[in-house]
């Protein structure tokens, strides 16, 4: 074999050798890539069906129930447009209450409840997550144009008190 053959093989193999490389190093990634939903985007069908995802928004107030043996907890996370039931095993963090923001992570059951295997509270009255800021922001945002539109139909629809 000549030299140049043998550069030629060299330099293949060392090719072979990256491209393996970076294919574990993008399925790696890929694995442990965890999107953020809103419960109104959980509700719509984004969110995946099989996978793990994290949730986020503002616990409901009224909505934490422990269940008897103190390890299960039962609670509802909104964005102010929706809201859905998350279950969790485990001890919450000390800043969990109704009412501040959460954002968990976890998988949606067949019968629409996220299981949750990891919670997250926010850590001071100023912080929440960016996502979970934004997402909370646009719900709002929509919440008040539907406001909006229902006043304007319904004031259009109204004949005044004289008319017949």
């Amino acid at each position: 074999m000549k030299a140049r053959h043998k550069r030629f093989a060299l330099i293949a193999v060392g090719l072979i050798v990256i491209a393996v490389a970076v294919t574990l190093i993008l399925k790696s990634f890929k694995s442990n890539l965890v999107f953020f939903y809103t419960p109104t985007q959980v509700v719509d069908g984004e969110a995946p069906k099989d996978g793990n995802f994290r949730i986020g928004g503002l616990v409901e107030m009224g909505s934490i129930v422990r269940m008897q043996d103190g390890t299960h907890i039962k609670f509802k996370v909104t964005d102010t447009s929706k809201s859905m039931s998350v279950l969790y095993t485990g001890i919450l963090p000390d800043l969990f209450k109704e009412g501040k923001g959460v954002v968990a992570q976890g998988k949606l059951g067949a019968d629409g409840v996220f299981a949750a295997d990891m919670v997250l509270a926010k850590h001071d009255e100023n912080y929440m997550p960016p996502e979970a800021a934004a997402a909370l922001a646009k719900a709002k945002a929509a919440q008040q144009s539907t406001q909006k539109t229902l006043q304007i139909d319904s004031t259009s629809t109204a004949k005044p008190a004289g008319a017949k």
